[in-house]
């Protein structure tokens, strides 16, 4: 299976600002945007522009490149997993200042979100996502180059039991706004070997 993101049935949510040409998305986002359920903060933010297409398959891998051009604290650009607002999943690097940022995931199961993080160079612009499913588990993998892929987490999320909507968002929580271009979004057979 070997499927290109943009050509498939895309749904826009939340109204975000692109422009696709060929099978890469660029991507500017909206201030005062952001996706986080209580947990913590005791705050629930809903509304980042994301775009995503439906799929059934039980297992596969949706890998795509992002790249970015990060300001405020905070501006993240990434995949996501969207069911509905209280159950997703999304993956990217969150700008944190000129020193550092943070690689991380955020599940959100039952409307309770968390967040594993590590950090990285402030220099890096560029990262490749791997969302990998098997059935209602998921491996969430990055890579510098495509090709080495290095593992994030692996996650079980509760609802997703047939079909899925996977995707690409950016936003920014603060009041901001960059560019962030997607390209090399592809569904395929799933990467995520079965544990034996």
């Amino acid at each position: 299976m070997k499927k290109y993101f943009l050509k498939e049935n895309i749904k826009y949510y939340n109204s975000p600002n692109v422009n696709i040409i060929d099978n890469t998305l660029e991507f500017i986002t909206k201030s005062n945007t952001d996706l986080w359920q209580k947990t913590y903060y005791n705050f629930q933010h809903d509304n980042a522009p994301f775009i995503q297409t439906t799929i059934g398959e039980k297992y596969f891998s949706f890998t795509v490149k992002v790249k970015y051009f990060s300001k405020r604290r905070f501006d993240q650009a990434g995949i996501i997993l969207y069911l509905d607002s209280n159950n997703w999943l999304k993956a990217s690097v969150e700008y944190e200042n000129t020193e550092f940022q943070r690689l991380g995931s955020v599940v959100t199961n039952n409307g309770f979100s968390d967040w594993a993080t590590v950090d990285i160079s402030a220099n890096i612009t560029e990262m490749y996502y791997r969302l990998s499913r098997r059935e209602n588990d998921f491996c969430i993998e990055n890579s510098l180059n495509g090709t080495d892929f290095k593992q994030m987490r692996i996650c079980h999320l509760n609802n997703a039991l047939n079909e899925i909507n996977i995707g690409i968002y950016a936003c920014s929580p603060e009041k901001s706004s960059f560019k962030a271009i997607f390209s090399d979004m592809i569904i395929s057979d799933c990467k995520w070997m079965e544990h034996k």
